[in-house]
C-alpha cells in the first residue's frame, strides 16, 4: 500500500512539472505571434506520463516463453532456501508466493501439453524445485505467526489436533474446527467422523497390517547389511560414519565379524 501511494505522488509531481511547461511553451507561442485575438484564452491540453492501469496478460502465461519450447535442456536455478525467506519481509514474502504460484500452473501446463504430444518434458524437477520453495515459503509464514501468536496471546495459534484411530483401527490427526452446531445435534458431524475400531474383521487386518510393514522393515535392513559387507569387504579403510548416516539399519560392528566381511587383503 505504501508503495501505490508513494507512485500516485511521485505521478502527480511529473502531472504538475508536465504541466508549468506546457503552460510556458503555449504562453511563449502566443506572445510571438502577432494578432489581434493574442489574448485570447488557448486551450491547453494534457496526458498523463504515469498511470497504474494493471497490466492486461493473456491465456499465454500459462505457457512458457517460446524460446525455450522444443528444447531439450533449460538452464534453471536452485530452490529457495529458508534462511534466504527469513530475511525478506511479509509483503515480499506475499509477492513471491504469488510468483511462484503462476510458475507452478505454467510448469503443469507444460508438461501436460508435452505429453499430449509424446515429447520429452525438459528439466522435469523444475516442478519439484517450485514446491520446495513454496513449502520452505509456508514454513517461514508459520513460523512467524507462531511468534505472533506467543507474543500476543501465549499460544501457537496453530490450529488445534488429535491423534485419533479410525475405523480401521490406524492413527491419525484430526485437526479440530469450530462448528455453529452443537456436537449431540450435528448428525453430518457424526455420520462423516468415526472414531474407534472394533470387530474380528479390523483385528486380522491389523494384525496383517503390522507384519507387512515389519517385513518390509526387515527386508530393507537385510538389503542394508548385504550393500555394507559388500563395501566393508571391498574397501577396508571404509569411513564408518558415513557408511552408519546413509545405512542407519545395518549393524556394522556385527557386520565386521562375519566372514563374508573378510576381504583377500592382510590387515596390519
Amino acid at each position: 500500500m505504501a508503495t501505490f501511494v508513494k507512485a500516485v505522488q511521485i505521478s502527480k509531481s511529473v502531472n504538475n512539472v508536465t504541466r508549468l511547461f506546457t503552460n510556458l511553451i503555449l504562453s511563449q507561442n502566443v506572445n510571438s505571434f502577432s494578432n489581434p485575438m493574442r489574448h485570447q484564452r488557448v486551450p491547453t491540453f494534457q496526458c498523463a506520463l504515469i498511470h497504474s492501469t494493471p497490466k492486461y496478460n493473456d491465456l499465454m502465461e500459462f505457457f512458457d516463453v517460446p524460446k525455450n519450447w522444443d528444447k531439450d535442456k533449460i538452464p534453471v536455478g536452485r530452490s529457495w532456501r529458508k534462511d534466504e525467506l527469513r530475511l525478506k519481509n511479509n509483503e515480499e514474502l506475499h509477492k513471491l508466493w504469488y510468483v511462484l504460484l503462476k510458475e507452478r500452473n505454467m510448469l503443469l501446463t507444460m508438461e501436460e501439453y508435452y505429453k499430449n504430444e509424446n515429447k520429452y518434458f525438459p528439466n522435469p524437477e523444475r516442478i519439484d524445485k517450485v514446491e520446495d520453495s513454496m513449502f520452505n515459503l509456508e514454513s517461514v509464514v508459520r513460523e512467524r505467526n507462531k511468534a505472533y501468536y506467543m507474543l500476543e496471546t501465549g499460544v501457537t495459534g496453530e490450529r488445534p489436533a488429535l491423534y485419533k484411530f479410525n475405523p480401521l483401527g490406524l492413527h491419525f490427526i484430526y485437526r479440530m474446527r469450530q462448528y455453529s452446531v452443537p456436537k449431540f445435534m450435528n448428525t453430518k458431524w457424526s455420520k462423516k467422523h468415526k472414531f474407534g475400531y472394533q470387530g474380528y474383521a479390523v483385528q486380522k487386518f491389523l494384525r496383517l497390517y503390522r507384519e507387512k510393514l515389519w517385513n518390509e522393515k526387515r527386508k530393507l535392513r537385510n538389503r542394508q547389511t548385504g550393500k555394507v559387507t559388500t563395501l566393508v569387504r571391498t574397501f577396508p579403510n571404509l569411513d564408518m560414519d558415513a557408511v552408519k548416516e546413509q545405512y542407519p539399519l545395518a549393524d556394522i560392528e556385527k557386520i565386521k565379524k562375519r566372514r563374508k566381511a573378510e576381504g583377500h587383503f592382510v590387515r596390519d
